[in-house]
């Protein structure tokens, strides 16, 4: 007779089942794609089968959203190097493929917009470097998810008979707390500004599998009169560690807007050549924002120029920067390790102005050339925000970004469209500066003429000669082969 066991004895005998289910919302629009070019936009749309009116989340980007935080949370931005044993990202979301191990012990369900997707249109375009204009075949549009999107959030711990529970839901309440802290975002073009999301309550419920009770109320999916609270840790009932070994800088900068401001959109006056770019927003309507495409574009194209600037060889600035914001070319794709987020713009007014184009030969206007655009102007009083992040920074990448930063502060950097009519230019206010991982922080303030600086000045120096060096020695040693 076989003494072989049923294959039920190597289950993996799961005594509790914990569901926890949130509310999501997204706060900048957001496009979960569905990877179809066919349809009313080059960008569609991901929509429930049953109800089309519905978006779609799905269970794998949330699960691929969770495991990349906690993994960069717990061993910083490292994806080349494999995971220790006694990692919580495997113990929890389990082994990826062509590792061996267990299965997830989480499960993730789909999820469904809570009300009929309400959608805004963005334009996108990839401007040529040398000329400053739209690349041939480079226009597309794209479908995006308004803010205030929601979408109720399911997940389901599973808790086997020879596991610690605490360690799988301190686990899991520091990948959920990354949805508390609106540090995960969804969708495409996250380093854009797209997709940034927060969780805004949660509510738990265990069920004890090894009684005839907890199983039955399982099968009945019986929440009892559980209360909605905050953060997750608490709702779980573990302390989460704040360590964080992300190595990143940051920059927090204000400017207000001197003169006006257009990223061209169709106009709600129906001025004609079209007004500045808005963005719905729950309780205020379409308000004008300064979308991450466009400043990420900005500061990429003004970089390029200072680094090929001071490098001594060719290419070595175009390196650079690449390595910072990215290559889409073909045979060398890379993803940004600058993320630029969308903000909303403060104390502007839009306007119409009427222009026309001018015959240079004759001085006279040209035939049916007169056209109204519908641009923001500023003031003493307008507010621009840029929000950066900078993945593992270098010395010379920092010092990079800083005189990006001085070309914004000082104006000589415009952003949107017109900047050949004075369109665009900022001013800088106030900007916090942060690198974590090295315990500093800069605060910059220009109350009056005078720009006063917190923090050590000389260490920011250091970063912009490091930037020089960088550039000429990579040169010089390569000369030298």
């Amino acid at each position: 007779m076989s003494t072989q066991k049923a294959h039920w004895h190597a289950s993996r005998k799961i005594v509790k089942r914990i569901v926890i289910q949130g509310k999501l919302v997204l706060e900048t629009p957001t496009h979960l794609g569905n990877g179809e070019t066919l349809g009313p936009t080059d960008m569609n749309l991901l929509r429930d089968a049953v109800d089309n009116r519905r978006a779609l989340l799905t269970g794998t980007s949330i699960a691929g959203a969770l495991r990349s935080y906690l993994r960069e949370v717990q061993h910083g931005y490292k994806y080349e190097e494999k995971l220790p044993q006694n990692s919580p990202v495997p113990l929890l979301f389990g082994m990826t493929r062509g590792e061996e191990g267990r299965q997830s012990l989480l499960i993730v369900d789909d999820a469904r917009s809570q009300e009929p997707a309400a959608v805004e249109l963005r334009d996108g375009v990839r401007i040529d470097t040398e000329t400053g204009t739209a690349k041939d075949g480079a226009k597309f549009d794209m479908e995006l998810l308004q803010v205030g999107t929601t979408f109720p959030l399911r997940f389901e711990l599973l808790i086997p008979q020879k596991e610690n529970e605490a360690t799988l839901k301190t686990a899991l309440a520091r990948a959920l707390h990354g949805f508390e802290e609106g540090e995960i975002p969804l969708g495409a073009r996250k380093r854009r500004g797209f997709g940034r999301c927060r969780v805004v309550e949660w509510r738990v419920v265990t069920y004890d599998l090894t009684t005839v009770a907890g199983l039955l109320a399982w099968l009945r999916e019986d929440a009892g009169a559980n209360q909605a609270k905050t953060p997750i840790a608490e709702a779980l009932g573990v302390s989460v560690s704040e360590t964080d070994a992300r190595k990143r800088f940051t920059l927090d900068a204000t400017f207000s807007l001197d003169g006006s401001l257009l990223i061209r959109a169709e106009a709600e006056s129906g001025a004609d050549a079209g007004g500045h770019l808005r963005s719905e927003r729950p309780g205020k309507g379409a308000v004008p924002v300064l979308p991450g495409t466009s400043l990420a574009g900005v500061l990429r194209h003004r970089a390029l120029r200072i680094a090929n600037t001071l490098a001594s060889a060719e290419g070595h600035g175009d390196t650079l920067v690449d390595g910072m914001f990215g290559s889409s070319e073909t045979d060398n794709l890379t993803a940004s390790r600058v993320s630029v987020q969308e903000t909303v713009l403060e104390g502007v007014s839009p306007l119409v102005q009427t222009r026309v184009k001018i015959d240079r030969f004759t001085g006279g206007a040209y035939p049916t050339a007169l056209f109204s655009e519908e641009p923001v102007f500023g003031g003493p009083q307008s507010r621009v925000y840029v929000k950066l992040r900078l993945r593992n920074p270098q010395d010379y990448e920092v010092g990079l970004l800083l005189l990006l930063l001085k070309d914004l502060w000082t104006g000589d950097l415009p952003v949107g469209g017109g900047s050949s009519v004075g369109r665009g230019r900022l001013q800088g206010l106030a900007a916090q500066l942060s690198w974590p991982s090295q315990s500093l922080e800069w605060q910059l303030e220009q109350p009056a003429e005078d720009l006063q600086i917190t923090g050590d000045r000389e260490v920011l120096e250091k970063y912009v000669g490091a930037l020089h060096t960088h550039l000429t020695q990579e040169a010089g040693d390569e000369a030298n082969l």
